[in-house]
């Protein structure tokens, strides 16, 4: 089933053009990761897909327009950080959305690792624990659809190795259809499905072990980039 479909989607700020004609759709159930260097537009197309910004084409949600459907649709931005001193735990951050269904909520809390953590002030936890509670939150409305912007950004390597694990758990126990940027091109080989590669234009949109080429890579990053792949599986 097509869940979400980008069409000819164009941004403009200030005469200038931030993202040019990008068109690719979501299947429900899918992982899919978009990446392309600093600046190629992948936050901005995010908003974009949320109506946050304004821009020219098409962007559908089940086949209809994707503002009757934000309610099943969350939103967890790269920057979310509080002052040390922030005086509000993460059980009563969690208490700021309305919880509709109770045994719901504890056993998504449980689920996600976060229940140990609930009389801890939001503000001094590790940036792996405000990720897991990011994604508790998000799921307490039970959302067929997660967009993240870069979710592991300033997390060491073992929480991001388990971040990705639990979006893993998520996608195949729940269902849910997840769409994440990332700069990390080996994330995309273990954890994606599909890939939107974006510098601008789109440079490439597919399955990620046939676009995920050397010459893509080189085409998105220059001639100058290398990676080496961690198979987070193992």
């Amino acid at each position: 089933m097509k869940l979400l479909e980008v069409k000819n989607l164009s941004v403009k700020l200030d005469d200038k053009i931030i993202l040019n004609n990008i068109s690719f759709t979501v299947e429900k159930g899918e992982i899919v990761a978009i990446i392309g260097p600093n600046g190629a537009g992948k936050t901005t197309l995010l908003k974009a897909i949320l109506g946050l910004i304004n821009y020219e084409g098409v962007v559908k949600y089940k086949n209809e327009n994707i503002k009757k459907y934000l309610n099943e649709i969350e939103y967890i931005p790269q920057n979310f950080n509080f002052l040390k001193d922030f005086p509000i735990t993460v059980e009563e951050f969690f208490r700021l959305r309305e919880v509709k269904e109770k045994d719901y909520y504890e056993n998504v809390i449980k689920e996600i690792g976060v229940y140990h953590i609930l009389n801890k002030k939001i503000g001094e936890i590790s940036g792996g624990e405000l990720q897991r509670v990011l994604i508790s939150r998000a799921l307490i409305n039970k959302p067929e659809l997660i967009l993240m912007d870069e979710p592991t950004s300033g997390i060491d390597i073992e929480g991001e190795k388990k971040f990705y694990e639990i979006l893993n758990h998520l996608n195949k126990v729940h269902n849910i259809t997840i769409i994440f940027v990332s700069h990390e091109i080996n994330i995309v080989l273990n954890f994606a499905q599909k890939v939107v590669c974006v510098n601008k234009n789109l440079v490439c949109f597919g399955n990620v072990p046939e676009e995920m080429t050397e010459k893509t890579i080189k085409s998105l990053y220059g001639e100058g980039y290398t990676f080496r792949l961690h198979n987070h599986e193992d």
